[in-house]
């Protein structure tokens, strides 16, 4: 299920054209979700269309949004999916924030596309 919900969440984020998306697995690391995605765009307006396609095709598979923040200021949108919490950036924010050094004992995973 988690699997699933997470090639969704990812297939969403690339077909927006995201840059440089990461997935962390945070099973063993943090209580707040099993994967991360992060990934940034270089607009307020591709930032917000990223997270309006995760919580859209979300919903279209019977997957629940639990909350979304930051999409009106469009420079750190958080969708909380539940096991799977997507964080797209502006990409100064990102670099700023490097998630990817704060949770350096993290995994990286690769999920490949597949059609869903």
């Amino acid at each position: 299920m988690t699997e699933n919900l997470l090639q969704v969440a990812y297939k969403a984020i690339d077909d927006k054209r995201a840059e440089d998306i990461v997935v962390l697995n945070m099973e063993n690391i943090s209580l707040l979700a099993d994967y991360f995605i992060i990934c940034h765009g270089s607009s307020d307006r591709q930032i917000q269309a990223i997270a309006r396609e995760v919580q859209e095709k979300a919903y279209e598979n019977g997957f629940d949004v639990k909350r979304v923040e930051g999409f009106d200021s469009a420079r750190w949108v958080l969708v909380d999916l539940g096991d799977v919490v997507v964080h797209v950036f502006h990409k100064d924010e990102r670099a700023f924030y490097n998630l990817e050094r704060l949770w350096g004992d993290a995994p990286q995973l690769d999920v490949p596309t597949a059609e869903l």
